[in-house]
């Protein structure tokens, strides 16, 4: 009797480790053929939010027309003397209402706003995030339809990105605001990669990205495109970020031919660096010497 039982509890536990060894083959045949096809997914396609409020006080809906796209968002006038304009652009996964604050300090200073929602965010048209690939057209575009004078650009995160990659190669911009820029595509993407994805995975991963979105990943590079700006540029960037880290703001700023500033606030994460009015003190200074500096007083 007991050698019966003992013989089923072996064929049970035999049964048991095919049945996991099976699991386990499965699990890895999926893992090679669908984790790439979910990473490079992350990657195109951020979280659409487009729940947009009512324009700010001054501002009216406006489409602009990017790089084989209609990118929706507001134009500001700014009340009295225009000094210049400046153009917000957005992070990822965000859309221009985040610029409400900054459309009303800019105000305030003789400044026109334009802020849109980046291909693929908010309302705008788009199928993929490029991160700076085709966003700096679409940007290029949006500079061809404001009035002379200073520009400046306020990108955050993603924007950040695409202001630099698009003030390397077009005089007309007069300074730039990054805050949490990163340096480089591939780096913050690897970076951002869950713990769980291969080296192997995500370099498929990127390879599909590449293909669908019609773009070079090692062609989206900040710190490569700072080596040819001349303008005065102000990075901000949380000190304990974890998400993308200060050293991609000090790679960026490192790498900057002209004027620069770096501010690394203490104690603040992503999206938290400009919660401080120090900080919004700093940057308005920056802002009025750039003016000064182009001739606006």
């Amino acid at each position: 009797m007991i050698a019966a039982e003992t013989e089923v509890s072996r064929r049970a536990w035999l049964n048991i480790t095919v049945t996991v060894a099976a699991i386990l083959a499965i699990g890895a045949a999926v893992a090679t053929t669908q984790l790439p096809e979910i990473a490079a997914g992350g990657l195109l396609y951020p979280a659409r939010h487009d729940s947009i409020p009512a324009p700010p006080a001054g501002c009216e809906d406006r489409d602009f027309a990017g790089d084989g796209v209609t990118l929706r968002g507001w134009y500001c006038r700014a009340p009295g003397q225009r000094r210049g304009s400046i153009i917000y652009l957005h992070g990822t996964a965000d859309n221009r209402a985040s610029g409400a604050g900054i459309i009303q300090r800019s105000s305030r200073k003789g400044l026109d706003v334009i802020a849109y929602d980046s291909r693929r965010h908010g309302k705008s048209d788009g199928e993929v995030c490029t991160y700076g690939y085709h966003e700096k057209e679409d940007l290029r575009r949006v500079i061809d339809t404001i009035a002379a004078g200073p520009l400046i650009l306020f990108g955050t995160s993603l924007g950040a990105a695409v202001a630099v990659q698009e003030a390397a190669g077009d005089r007309r911009v007069t300074g730039i605001i990054g805050v949490e820029i990163f340096s480089d595509l591939r780096t913050v993407a690897t970076e951002r990669a869950p713990f769980f994805l291969t080296a192997s995975v995500i370099e498929k991963a990127i390879d599909i990205a590449e293909a669908r979105g019609a773009f070079e990943i090692d062609r989206v590079s900040p710190v490569k495109a700072a080596e040819s700006i001349r303008v005065p540029v102000l990075l901000v960037h949380g000190a304990d970020d974890v998400d993308t880290r200060p050293a991609h703001s000090e790679r960026v700023y490192d790498a900057l031919a002209g004027p620069k500033r770096l501010i690394l606030v203490e104690h603040a994460g992503h999206n938290e660096s400009l919660s401080e009015a120090r900080t919004w003190t700093e940057i308005e200074q920056w802002i009025d010497a750039v003016l000064r500096s182009a001739g606006q007083t």
